[in-house]
């Protein structure tokens, strides 16, 4: 059974509900499958009459902002050793190179990185986390939050829902060939993420040893210049006076 096919067994509440646990469970970092969820229930509701896709999609936004919030929170709070300790666990997704990616990625684009990571699979689930962590200013990540939440998730139900029949009939047609490029995509797009994320860790790497490096060359510098050269000690006088109770011949 087809995800729309189950949709269609449960009540509107139901999914209204459904679609804003899983996208939000999703933002705060769990992955799940939301984006499937939300285009499958905006087909259902151009197919049936008792989904209203205005709700849809402001369960679905509900749902973005509210789950990448707390994933903030949880980050925020966790810092760093949420970090090393996701790396332990998941040394794939969290590893240094990766996470020194995602640092280059926050420092280059800021708040943008949290717009655009909501129409990114992998970003959508790690963004709101990652932001804590990194400890962007709150309001900054609840602007770039609240915009990709109502851009991605409104905007998602509003096309579905427009492209209705005709848009499944395509998916229908061309199934194996969208899963085939699709694969193609994901590789293609693994391949790329890991060689950045290599070569963000081997710059990373490299820059900490020049930083340590040049610690000890300004050590070494430091305690020759408190070393006395022998060569700069006072010469000390030949003759010397002559010892009390002594006379001269």
């Amino acid at each position: 059974m087809h995800v729309e096919e189950w949709l269609a067994t449960i009540p509107a509440v139901s999914v209204y509900l459904l679609v804003g646990v899983v996208i939000g469970l999703e933002s705060l970092g769990i992955p799940l499958p939301g984006e499937i969820v939300l285009v499958s229930s905006a087909l259902l509701a151009s197919q049936q009459g008792h989904i209203d896709p205005y709700i849809l999609g402001a369960c679905a936004t509900a749902g973005a902002i509210i789950g990448d919030s707390i994933g903030y929170a949880i980050g925020r709070k966790g810092g760093r050793p949420l970090l090393a300790w996701a790396g332990a666990k998941f040394p794939k997704h969290f590893g240094e190179s990766q996470v020194a990616l995602a640092e280059r990625s926050f420092e280059k684009w800021g708040m943008w990185a949290v717009f655009f990571g909501r129409f990114v699979a992998l970003l959508r689930i790690f963004a709101g986390p990652l932001a804590g962590v990194l400890r962007m200013p709150y309001w900054k990540f609840l602007i770039a939050n609240v915009l990709g939440g109502i851009v991605w998730a409104g905007g998602t139900t509003a096309v579905i829902y427009t492209l209705g029949v005709v848009a499944e009939a395509w998916l229908k047609r061309f199934s194996w060939l969208g899963l085939l490029l699709a694969v193609v995509i994901g590789i293609a797009s693994t391949l790329v993420v890991k060689n950045r994320a290599k070569k963000a860790g081997e710059q990373a790497e490299r820059e900490k040893a020049e930083k340590a490096a040049a610690g000890e060359e300004a050590a070494a510098g430091g305690k020759t210049a408190t070393v006395a050269d022998p060569a700069d000690a006072e010469p000390v006088p030949v003759s010397a006076a002559a010892p009390a109770g002594t006379s001269a011949d």
